[in-house]
């Protein structure tokens, strides 16, 4: 089934599905529901894109005050033969707030760069809205407190855009720990392990790799990322390894982190990459406070243990470096390899994980695979917007909730106060108020449920 044809379909193909965990039904012939974006930079854009293909979404409003993003936008809804959304591009930073104002909008998508997330957050919820963000939620720990507290006061759902946890091999792992096959789990790793040089600097025209330059005056992330990588030390983007390996071992649910402790090493790699795409640039002077390389080592209540590395300046390839190791046995995702004990092929060799994933295959992705081809980062764009929409379709709560958002994010902050303080423990803040004890699984338990 093509992507575009999916919900023109839902009401016949899910009139049969089971009662969700949270004892909804999962909605025959639900109503179409409106979207506005905060934010339509690439991210922001992936998104649309999603949207536009749906009969079930209407995006009405788009918030932007970049007009180089505001017209390839317009593009897209031209291309996709649908109306063009009111645009709130006056008041500067403040411009969303006129969008928030509108009493027809159901849910919103923050896609911001991440100083702004917190304060939208807190507006949308106010205003009533299902809060989509990416990644980061706040920038401090008071940041994500501050959250907590108007989702405590309004209950308005706030999920985090982490489209990893819907990796379709991070799934299958997924399925597979819950049908105990690595035994009882120990130790998780997971990370954020991607070359971003010329994302963090490029030409201000696009992105080749020729320039050394950030700010306003380039273009995508090298306007504002760049420039967390000269102020802060520490993990700035935990989410991608995080949020996979918390419902590996149930965080917040049964489960939660305890303490973490975070290192740096030293950060020569952006300075050499400017120096070798730009000789004689200034910006190879810069003095980088994030290391090139961030370990953060985590504790769990249930004595699991947890390491998150945070490596973006030097050549590599891509990997987010999985690790789910159990009492009978591992996956690696670096090596693509899954190891069983007493069930692979060899003792001492590595069976190929594909083999184990085509066996666990998560029920969400044989059931939607095809739904979702095509669709950002391998589908999983798909996965974590459907999720987000079916969601404010059916006034339940969000499978990645505000608890979790905020669990995964607050490693920013806390990784960094570590490293300050000479590389000492931090306590991890419990935001779930001890609910953490008693609340129950429920992310992907079933083929009907996000």
């Amino acid at each position: 089934m093509l992507r575009r044809d999916f919900v023109r379909n839902t009401a016949v193909g899910l009139a049969g599905l089971t009662i969700l965990p949270t004892g909804s039904l999962f909605a025959k012939n639900a109503a179409k529901i409106r979207l506005g974006f905060i934010g339509v930079g690439q991210r922001g854009r992936d998104h649309i894109n999603e949207g536009l293909l749906r009969s079930d979404v209407d995006i009405v409003a788009i918030c932007d005050i970049q007009e180089s993003s505001l017209k390839y936008t317009r593009a897209m809804f031209v291309k996709a033969g649908k109306k063009l959304p009111t645009e709130y591009i006056n008041g500067g930073v403040n411009a969303y707030k006129k969008l928030l104002d509108r009493k027809d909008i159901d849910g919103v998508i923050i896609a911001t760069p991440w100083q702004f997330h917190k304060d939208q957050a807190i507006d949308a919820m106010r205003a009533g809205k299902y809060v989509g963000c990416e990644v980061i939620a706040g920038i401090t720990e008071q940041d994500h407190w501050d959250i907590l507290k108007v989702y405590e006061e309004t209950k308005v759902p706030y999920m985090t855009l982490e489209n990893v946890c819907y990796r379709r091999d991070v799934m299958a792992v997924l399925n597979m720990v819950r049908q105990n096959v690595f035994g009882e789990l120990v130790h998780l790793e997971g990370g954020y392990q991607h070359d971003l040089r010329n994302i963090l600097f490029n030409d201000g025209k696009h992105f080749d790799g020729k320039g050394g330059e950030f700010g306003p005056n380039t273009v995508g992330e090298a306007q504002w990322r760049t420039q967390f990588n000269i102020e802060k030390n520490g993990d700035i983007y935990p989410t991608h390894g995080a949020g996979p390996v918390m419902h590996y071992a149930n965080i917040n649910r049964g489960n939660r982190f305890t303490n973490l402790v975070s290192f740096a090493s030293k950060s020569p790699g952006l300075n050499r990459y400017i120096e070798k795409v730009s000789p004689g640039n200034k910006n190879a002077n810069i003095k980088f406070k994030n290391g090139d390389v961030i370990t953060t080592t985590l504790n769990c209540a249930n004595g699991e243990t947890v390491v998150l590395s945070h490596d973006t300046h030097l050549p590599r390839p891509y990997s987010l470096g999985f690790r789910v190791q159990g009492t009978e046995g591992l996956w690696m995702d670096v090596n693509k390899g899954i190891y069983i004990e007493g069930k692979s092929k060899s003792y001492d060799e590595w069976d190929k994980a594909q083999d184990w994933f085509d066996k666990y295959d998560h029920p969400l992705w044989a059931k939607y695979a095809k739904t979702a081809e095509g669709a950002g980062h391998g589908g999983m764009d798909w996965f974590v917007f459907n999720a987000f929409v079916e969601s404010v379709k059916q006034k339940k709560q969000t499978p990645i909730d505000i608890y979790d958002s905020l669990t995964m994010s607050v490693i920013m902050p806390l990784s960094g106060k570590s490293i300050e303080e000479g590389n000492t423990p931090q306590k991890f803040p419990d935001f779930t108020n001890g609910k953490w004890k008693d609340r129950k699984t429920d992310f992907a338990l079933d083929s009907s449920g996000f």
